[in-house]
């Protein structure tokens, strides 16, 4: 998803408006995380942008994504920019490591 959100709408509670932004987002994470994975992957992972427009959005991780919305609310933006997009991944493992004590 590549969007561009107006945060001001006339006739509308921007409170509700942001409300709305932030529930689109997860909506969308939700409907993505729903799709069978291609064969040899575990997970889907997303790629996320947000900002105030494309020219100034900033990656993050899909947690920060609705802080940042905030954050962009609060700074008086007319419009936030939100790019989520979802990948396949394999996740890696941790390599086992032997205990020392039962090793001797």
């Amino acid at each position: 998803m590549k969007k561009t959100f107006p945060l001001q709408i006339e006739g509308k509670n921007p409170d509700r408006v942001l409300e709305a932004l932030k529930h689109e987002v997860r909506k969308y994470a939700r409907r993505e995380g729903r799709k069978t994975l291609p064969e040899g992957f575990d997970y889907w992972d997303f790629d996320c942008r947000v900002g105030p427009s494309t020219d100034e959005a900033l990656a993050a991780a899909f947690t920060q994504v609705v802080p940042l919305i905030d954050a962009v609310a609060k700074s008086g933006a007319a419009t936030c920019y939100v790019e989520v997009l979802s990948r396949a991944v394999v996740r890696v493992r941790k390599p086992v490591v032997a205990d020392i004590d039962s090793a001797s």
